[in-house]
C-alpha cells in the first residue's frame, strides 16, 4: 500500500494541473464554509446566512456539507485528468511494462479517491466544529452531535463520485468524453427522475401530493446521481426566513440511498478493473 501511495505522490507531483487544481480546491473549500460570514444584497435587502441560522447546532452539519459537496466536481476535475493522462501519455503501459499489475493500478487509484475524500471531510468536520461553537447559539452536546452523522454521508458521497468518475474514466480514456458522458448521465437521471415524479404524483393535488414527495420511495433514488444527492438535501428550508414563512423542514434519515452508494462504488471500483483486463492497452 505505501509502495503504491508513494507511486502515485511521485507521478502527480510532475503533474502541475493536479498540485494547482488540489491547492485551488482546499482554498475554495475553505472559504467557502465562511460564507455565512458575508452579507449578500438580494432583492434590494441584505441577507446575512450567520443570523439566519446556518451556523447553529446542529443543523450547521446539514448546511456546511451541503454547500461545499457542491464543489465536488472541482475536485474530481484532478481526478479525471490525472487518470486519463496516464493512457494518453501511455504512462499506464509503461507502468505495466515495469511490472505494475492492474489490481495494483486500481488500488492505488482508489487510495488517492480515499485521501483526497478523508481530507476533505476532515476539513470539513474541523471547520464546522470550529464554526458553530463560535457562532451557534447552544452549544449543548446533544445539539452539537444531533446531526453529525451529514459528515459521515458527505464521505460516502465524495467517495461514490469519485468512484464514477474512475470508471468513466477507465471506460473512455480522454477527459473531454469523460465529462460529456456524465453529463449525458445526468440528463437521463434526471429525465427518468421527473417521469417517476410525474406518474407518482398524477391527479394529486395540495398536501397529498407533497405527502407523498416526502415520503414515498422512489425507484430513481437508487440511481448513482439520484442517490448521492439524497444523501444530504437542500438545507435551506431550515433558514429563520423559511422558518417564518411557515415552510416546514422534514428529514428521514436515506438509508436506502446509503446502501446503494456503497452498492455503487463497488461496481465501479470492480468495474472499473474488469474493463482494465479485457482490454488490450
Amino acid at each position: 500500500m505505501i509502495k503504491l501511495l508513494k507511486l502515485e505522490y511521485y507521478k502527480n507531483l510532475n503533474y502541475k494541473p493536479f498540485k494547482v487544481f488540489s491547492i485551488l480546491y482546499f482554498a475554495i473549500l475553505i472559504a467557502l464554509l465562511f460564507i455565512g460570514l458575508v452579507d449578500f444584497d438580494l432583492f434590494g435587502g441584505t441577507i446575512n446566512l450567520k443570523e439566519e441560522g446556518i451556523y447553529n447546532f446542529p443543523e450547521i452539519w446539514n448546511f456546511t456539507t451541503w454547500i461545499v459537496a457542491l464543489l465536488k466536481i472541482f475536485l474530481g476535475l484532478i481526478i479525471v485528468f490525472s487518470i486519463s493522462q496516464e493512457f494518453s501519455n501511455r504512462m499506464f503501459k509503461q507502468n505495466t511494462i515495469d511490472g505494475l499489475s492492474r489490481k495494483e493500478f486500481i488500488t492505488s487509484k482508489v487510495l488517492t479517491i480515499c485521501i483526497f475524500s478523508i481530507t476533505s471531510t476532515l476539513i470539513v468536520f474541523g471547520i464546522t466544529m470550529f464554526l458553530g461553537y463560535q457562532y451557534s447559539k447552544t452549544t449543548e452536546s446533544a445539539k452539537v452531535f444531533g446531526e453529525i452523522f451529514f459528515i459521515g454521508n458527505y464521505f460516502v458521497k465524495l467517495f461514490t463520485f469519485f468512484c464514477f468518475l474512475l470508471f468513466l474514466s477507465v471506460l473512455l480514456r480522454k477527459s473531454i468524453f469523460v465529462f460529456l458522458a456524465f453529463f449525458v448521465f445526468w440528463i437521463v437521471e434526471s429525465i427518468l427522475t421527473a417521469i417517476e415524479v410525474f406518474y407518482k404524483v398524477k391527479g394529486m393535488q395540495g398536501p397529498q401530493r407533497n405527502e407523498v414527495l416526502q415520503h414515498d420511495f422512489f425507484i430513481t433514488h437508487l440511481l448513482p446521481l439520484e442517490s448521492m444527492s439524497s444523501l444530504i438535501p437542500n438545507p435551506m428550508m431550515r433558514l429563520n426566513m423559511a422558518k417564518m414563512m411557515g415552510v416546514k423542514y422534514e428529514f428521514h434519515y436515506p438509508a436506502e440511498s446509503l446502501i446503494a452508494c456503497l452498492v455503487w462504488s463497488a461496481v465501479f471500483i470492480f468495474g472499473s478493473y474488469w474493463i482494465l483486463k479485457k482490454r488490450d492497452w
